[in-house]
């Protein structure tokens, strides 16, 4: 993959073509925002999760499926999204709400367990505080994509065919 140069930044605001809606190489680290875009995306959208984890639609995987999107690749569970700016997040303000999410999210998770069903996170008092922050999140980095950060989420299939694509 070609890093764009210095007159093409992204910080400059120019964006290079997009595939569905999303930039394409203007981030070192497309692919890895791509997969914390679509799990906030998912963590933060309380229709979503109620239509489609809960009703147990296919294609989606669930609740623990996004939390590993979100930290799998980036490790964002052992360091902050910070180390990260210019290569997967833009500026600190997008790293920060990163951060904040993925902190909301795992402390649920930790105290559910990974393989709790989607209603046990969902009913978890913190819940509502970890969806508005994933939402803060989401806002945020799909709005400075040029993207509707009120589209309805992308199936998985969906997310690989996008990060198959350079």
């Amino acid at each position: 993959m070609t890093v764009q140069g210095s007159e093409n930044s992204s910080r400059r605001g120019r964006r290079s073509s997009t595939m569905g809606g999303m930039p394409l190489n203007d981030m070192p680290w497309w692919r890895w925002r791509s997969h914390v875009r679509s799990a906030l995306h998912m963590l933060s959208d309380p229709a979503f999760q109620r239509d489609v984890w809960l009703a147990g639609v296919d294609g989606y995987g669930d609740v623990t499926d996004a939390v590993y999107r979100l930290v799998e690749d980036t490790w964002l569970d052992h360091w902050s999204a910070d180390k990260y700016v210019g290569t997967i997040f833009r500026d600190s303000q997008e790293a920060a709400l990163v951060d904040t999410a993925v902190l909301r999210v795992l402390r649920i998770m930790h105290e559910v367990g990974p393989d709790a069903p989607v209603q046990t996170y969902l009913a978890h008092p913190a819940w509502p505080d970890a969806v508005r922050a994933a939402r803060d999140a989401h806002v945020r980095l799909a709005s400075s994509d040029g993207d509707d950060p009120d589209a309805a989420p992308r199936s998985l299939e969906a997310l690989r065919v996008l990060t198959r694509t350079a």
